[in-house]
């Protein structure tokens, strides 16, 4: 925990401690917290925030804990803690809104989305972007691919699983979302030129 940037450490530290508090309290954070559809009796508006910070289960909050580990200590020291923050709550909030959007197109259900999967997925767009060629390698399967591969791959599934329609409870144009939202911030970025500088 020592090596890892202030910024990440804190996400990390929030994400346990409501990790926890939602598997001693149940279903009341659910209710206030999760991400409900528009439209839904349960939906306020601070859960396009909060949904980020729950997790369904222990291995949902693992892997998305993983991955931040791994992806955002190179980001945030590259940006900064400031621009760091920024670009994880866009991607976080645009891949609400994309979820949000994609469910306005269906019947209206009570069902809440939890997780920072949006976030993660958005770290690891541009993680790919700035460190294309960093080999990363997987557990399973056990290979390695240049980071610019791995992302057009998860990116390349999470479109094909979610325009199939797959019920698998899992809300791949968030996905999506996280990763088009952290695009459109980086070219804003490198626009703007202010790609490797911290705002004071």
């Amino acid at each position: 925990m020592r090596y890892l940037p202030p910024a990440v450490k804190n996400l990390l530290i929030i994400n346990i401690i409501v990790f926890i508090g939602t598997e001693l309290i149940g279903d009341p954070m659910y209710q206030w917290f999760a991400l409900f559809p528009i439209g839904s009796p349960f939906f306020r508006w601070w859960q396009f925030v909060t949904h980020m910070f729950m997790h369904g289960n222990f291995m949902h909050i693992f892997f998305n804990m993983w991955s931040l580990i791994v992806f955002g200590p190179m980001l945030e020291r590259l940006w900064g803690s400031k621009k760091f923050l920024i670009f994880y709550f866009v991607c976080g909030l645009g891949a609400a809104l994309c979820h949000e959007l994609v469910l306005l197109t269906q019947p209206l259900s009570n069902i809440p989305t939890v997780g920072a999967s949006g976030a993660i997925y958005g770290l690891l767009l541009g993680f790919g972007m700035l460190y294309p060629n960093y080999v990363l390698t997987l557990v399973f399967p056990p290979v390695s691919l240049k980071a610019k591969w791995f992302v057009a791959i998860f990116a390349g599934i999470e479109l094909l699983t979610g325009v199939l329609g797959t019920h698998d409870g899992v809300a791949h144009f968030a996905h999506l979302g996280g990763m088009l939202f952290g695009l459109i911030l980086i070219l804003i970025w490198k626009k703007k030129g202010q790609m490797y500088t911290e705002w004071e």
